[in-house]
């Protein structure tokens, strides 16, 4: 009996399995109509590793061009600041065939023989002889990309180092004067120049009066060894006579004295005012017309007039001058006039007298009328 029991559930679970396309499953509901359709089966997907294309712009790549020469033939790649011995000869090459230098002013001020510079076929060269401490500071060159319209600096094609001439008799690189003025500038860091010839040296700025040592923060007031200190924000009452003083393996040595004067006027294009003595003038009259600058001390003003008579060759004076003027404490400005004459006025003379104030930072330019009565 047991033998046909099972042998008719086997048949039943066949035809179960002809009907609906799978086995019959111990209690599930049988599927509506609707519900046959087949799900899209959620795959499992590797990442995709997405290669990124190289840049077709290319980097310029800046190398240093700058090699010096050392006893026996030897070559060197000069570091960023070098330390040589006062009285050693140097030697710098920079390759390329057409190589431009700079180095320190001092060398230029006299044309100094004791510096040589040649370009040979394949690299420049400069030479220094019998070095002193004078000449501590920035020796770079550059190669030029020239073309029909002129030269220009090569930016991947440099090399530069900073040399302390070292001389334990100047810890302070040498100035040609023992007094100098240092404008400080509300808007721009200014600098006090006292520079030394060995890296190494303790550096210390000191106000003379009140007798007291200036700290250098780091942040207001920064100690930079190929400048000197730097005063970051410039104010009023950072005014007055300073010097530094300076420490290595030895007595400590002072620098020259430095007058700090604050200065008022921004730096800019000029800023002028014109006014004419009068603006009617009778027939054989005199009159003068005037242009004021009120600038920065250390910037020079050039002045250029345009008047009626001047298609004419008409004559005329023309004067100018400049002064400083103290408006306190440390505070200094720079006035500068210019002044055009013109004697027996006739009628070539009425009309606009225009003058031009030009500076390094642009020009300013002012027009006032004289007429006839």
């Amino acid at each position: 009996m047991k033998f046909w029991v099972i042998f008719i559930l086997i048949l039943v679970h066949e035809a179960l399995q002809n009907v609906f396309g799978q086995p019959a499953l111990k209690g599930k509901r049988s599927k509506e109509p609707a519900e046959n359709k087949i799900k899209p089966a959620i795959k499992k997907v590797k990442p995709k590793i997405v290669k990124l294309k190289e840049s077709t712009e290319t980097i310029t790549k800046v190398y240093s061009i700058m090699t010096q020469v050392m006893d026996k033939g030897r070559f060197q790649k000069p570091p960023a600041m070098l330390s040589m011995s006062a009285g050693q000869n140097m030697e710098l090459r920079c390759k390329g065939d057409k190589i431009a230098w700079s180095y320190p002013e001092y060398l230029n001020t006299f044309k100094d023989s004791r510096l040589s510079i040649k370009q040979l076929d394949r690299y420049g060269q400069l030479i220094l002889m019998n070095s002193s401490a004078a000449d501590t500071g920035e020796f770079s060159c550059w190669a030029q990309l020239c073309d029909s319209a002129g030269c220009r600096k090569d930016e991947s094609k440099v090399g530069s180092t900073y040399i302390f001439f070292t001389d334990k008799g100047e810890l302070f690189v040498p100035s040609s004067s023992y007094f100098e003025i240092v404008y400080l500038h509300p808007d721009k860091p200014t600098v006090i120049p006292c520079r030394v010839t060995t890296a190494s040296a303790k550096v210390t700025l000191h106000r003379e009066f009140p007798a007291e040592v200036i700290k250098a923060d780091g942040t207001d007031i920064v100690y930079d060894v190929k400048k000197g200190f730097v005063y970051q924000h410039p104010r009023a009452n950072q005014s007055g006579v300073v010097y530094c003083r300076a420490e290595a393996r030895g007595a400590p040595q002072i620098s020259i004295k430095y007058q700090l004067l604050y200065v008022e006027v921004p730096s800019g294009p000029p800023s002028a005012t014109i006014s004419a003595s009068a603006s009617k003038v009778r027939s054989g009259g005199d009159f003068s017309i005037l242009c004021t600058v009120l600038g920065e001390p250390d910037v020079e003003v050039e002045f250029m007039w345009i008047y009626p008579g001047q298609q004419y060759g008409r004559p005329v004076d023309i004067q100018d001058s400049w002064r400083l003027v103290n408006r306190g404490i440390g505070h200094t400005t720079r006035i500068s006039k210019s002044i055009i004459n013109v004697e027996d006025f006739e009628t070539i003379d009425a009309g606009y007298y225009i003058c031009k104030a030009q500076n390094l930072r642009g020009q300013t330019t002012l027009a006032t009328r004289v007429d006839r009565f």
